[in-house]
């Protein structure tokens, strides 16, 4: 079992900037990457950004030049720095995990999720 905890959401108004966290905790052997997703009322869910163990991050267009990913390896933590925020990117985010569990087979594993507004 690997389980994710997210942190960091809240209200912020357009303009702000928020940082989320998450962190990976259980059985694991490997992280292949991590990444975090978003979804709006109404919505899929979708790709915000991932950023894999050895590679270079990818975003979603909506949010390239806003925000950034990266990783602590070594504490299995996730973090994304959202900067310059507008109302359309209030949703929850979900983070995202997916690798070798210590039983040497694959994980794909969700966080609980965490509200992020933007709003006045």
């Amino acid at each position: 079992q690997v389980q994710l905890v997210e942190s960091g959401g809240g209200l912020v108004q357009p303009g702000g900037s928020l940082r989320l966290s998450c962190a990976a905790s259980g059985s694991i052997f490997s992280i292949y990457a991590m990444g975090w997703y978003r979804q709006a009322p109404g919505s899929q869910r979708e790709l915000v950004a991932a950023i894999p163990t050895y590679g270079t991050p990818n975003y979603a267009d909506s949010v390239k030049g806003r925000f950034t990913i990266s990783r602590d390896n070594a504490k299995n933590m996730v973090y994304l720095q959202m900067n310059s925020l507008k109302p359309e990117d209030t949703a929850v985010y979900y983070c995202n995990a997916a690798g070798r569990g210590s039983d040497h087979r694959d994980f794909n594993s969700w966080g609980q999720g965490t509200q992020v507004t933007v709003s006045s």
